[in-house]
C-alpha cells in the first residue's frame, strides 16, 4: 500500500501535487454551505419548490456563459490567471450569499459561483493536462477527485454543525477557504500553457469567441450532447435532494450531511480502484456505463423514505460518478489538440452548466405537477435516454473507424 502510494506520488510534478492540496483546502470551505444553501434560499424566501429551482437555473445560465469563453481565455492568456480569477471570484460569491435577504441578491451570489465553478474547472483541467502525460491522466483526474473529495467529506460534517446555528457564518468561512487558495494560486503556481508545439496557434479574431475548431468536430459534439443530458438526473438529485428529504421527512442538516459525506468518502478510498477495473474498456461504453448507473441511483429515491434508503441511494450514484468524472475528462484532454485544449474542456464543462441550468428546472415542474416523487422518475427515463444514446456511439466506434477515440486506446484510458 505505501509502495502504491510512493508510486503515484513520484509519477507527478510537484506543480500538480501542490495544486491537488489547494483543492483539498478549497473543497472542504466550499462543502460547509452548498449542501445546505438551497434549504437556506427556500426558508428565507419562503417561496416553492419550482420558484426556487429557476433562481438556481437562471444563475447556472451564468455559468454557460463563461464556459463559453474561459476555455478561449485559457488558451490565449494562460492557466492560471483563469484559475486566479475564478476563485477569487468564488470567494466574493459567498461573501454575497452571506448578506442576501431577497431574490435578486441571492441571484447574484449564486450567478458569481455557476460563473466562477466552470471556469476555474477548464483552467485546472488544462493545467494537468498541460502537467501529465495522456498515459497517466485518468490516474492524474482521479487523483484530484480524490483530493477534491477529501474536502468535500471534511466540510458537510463541520458544516452541519455551523449551519445549525448561522447560515451566515458559515458563508463567511467559506470565502475565506476560497480566498487563502486564491493567494496560493497566485503565489506558489507556474504558468503551464504549452507554446504550440503540437498544433497552430489560435487566430486572434478567435482568441475569445471562436469555437470552429471544437464546432466542426460533429462525433465530439453529439458526445457533449449525450453527456449533458446524462448529468441531468444527477445534479437533479444534487440540487433537490437536500429540499425533498427536508420537506417530505423532515430529516434534519446534520443526518443529511452524512449523504454528501458517503459520496466523498467513497470518492476518496474507492475511485483509484474503480478507475483501474474501467481502465482497459473503450471510453464511450464505460461513460455510457456510468451514465446508466447515475440514472439508477436518482431512480431509487422514489422508493426511498428515510435516512438508510437515501444514504444507499447516494452509494448507488456515486459509483456512477466514480466511473463517468475522470474517464469524461481524460477523454476530451486526449481528444483536444494542444492549441485548442482550453476551447474543448470549456465544451465539456458547459455540458455541465447546461445540465446545472435544466435540472432544477425539470425536477421543479414535476414535482409541482406531478409530484414529489416524479422528478426522481423522469431522472432514470432522461438517463436511461442518454445511456442508449451512448451505447448506440460505442457500437458505431466499434465498427467503424473510431471517431471519438485516439487510435491508440491506451492512450485514453
Amino acid at each position: 500500500m505505501l509502495r502504491r502510494f510512493q508510486s503515484t506520488y513520484t509519477a507527478f510534478p510537484r506543480q500538480f501535487w501542490l495544486i491537488a492540496a489547494g483543492a483539498l483546502a478549497s473543497s472542504a470551505g466550499s462543502s460547509l454551505v452548498w449542501p445546505f444553501q438551497f434549504i437556506y434560499i427556500s426558508r428565507t424566501l419562503a417561496l416553492s419548490l419550482s420558484t426556487v429551482a429557476t433562481l438556481i437555473s437562471l444563475s447556472a445560465c451564468a455559468g454557460l456563459a463563461v464556459s463559453s469563453i474561459g476555455g478561449a481565455i485559457a488558451d490565449r492568456l494562460g492557466r492560471k490567471p483563469v484559475m486566479v480569477a475564478a476563485q477569487a471570484g468564488y470567494a466574493l460569491a459567498w461573501v454575497l450569499m452571506s448578506l442576501a435577504r431577497s431574490y435578486l441578491g441571492f441571484l447574484a451570489a449564486l450567478t458569481l459561483i455557476n460563473a466562477c465553478q466552470p471556469l476555474y474547472s477548464v483552467g485546472s483541467d488544462a493545467m494537468m493536462a498541460d502537467l501529465v502525460e495522456p498515459p497517466r491522466r485518468p490516474t492524474g483526474y482521479s487523483v484530484l477527485r480524490i483530493m477534491n473529495n477529501a474536502g468535500i467529506a471534511l466540510g458537510p460534517a463541520i458544516g452541519g454543525w455551523i449551519v445549525a446555528r448561522s447560515y451566515p457564518a458559515a458563508f463567511r468561512c467559506a470565502a475565506v477557504a476560497m480566498g487563502g487558495y486564491s493567494l496560493l494560486l497566485l503565489f506558489r503556481v507556474r504558468e503551464s500553457r504549452p507554446r504550440c508545439k503540437g498544433g497552430p496557434r489560435p487566430a486572434a479574431r478567435e482568441s475569445v469567441s471562436g469555437f470552429r475548431q471544437v464546432v466542426r468536430d460533429r462525433s465530439f459534439m453529439l458526445f457533449a450532447g449525450l453527456v449533458t443530458l446524462g448529468l441531468v438526473p444527477p445534479l437533479m438529485l444534487w440540487t433537490l435532494l437536500a429540499l425533498y428529504t427536508k420537506q417530505q421527512f423532515g430529516l434534519p442538516e446534520q443526518l443529511y450531511a452524512w449523504l454528501p459525506m458517503t459520496n466523498a468518502l467513497m470518492c476518496v478510498f474507492v475511485q483509484l480502484p474503480v478507475t483501474r477495473l474501467t481502465r482497459g474498456l473503450r471510453p464511450l461504453a464505460t461513460l455510457g456505463l456510468g451514465m446508466l448507473i447515475y440514472a439508477m441511483g436518482v431512480g431509487s429515491v422514489a422508493v426511498m423514505g428515510s435516512f438508510p434508503g437515501f444514504w444507499l441511494s447516494m452509494v448507488i450514484l456515486t459509483f456512477g460518478e466514480l466511473i463517468v468524472m475522470p474517464t469524461g475528462t481524460a477523454f476530451v484532454a486526449n481528444r483536444a489538440p494542444v492549441a485548442f485544449r482550453g476551447r474543448y474542456m470549456s465544451v465539456f464543462w458547459m455540458t455541465w452548466g447546461l445540465a446545472r441550468a435544466l435540472a432544477p428546472l425539470a425536477g421543479g415542474l414535476l414535482s409541482d405537477h406531478l409530484g414529489p416523487r416524479s422528478v426522481w422518475i423522469g431522472g432514470l427515463l432522461i438517463g436511461l435516454v442518454a445511456t442508449l444514446g451512448l451505447a448506440l456511439m460505442a457500437r458505431y466506434q466499434a465498427q467503424s473507424a473510431p471517431a471519438l477515440a485516439s487510435e491508440e486506446p491506451s492512450a485514453i484510458m
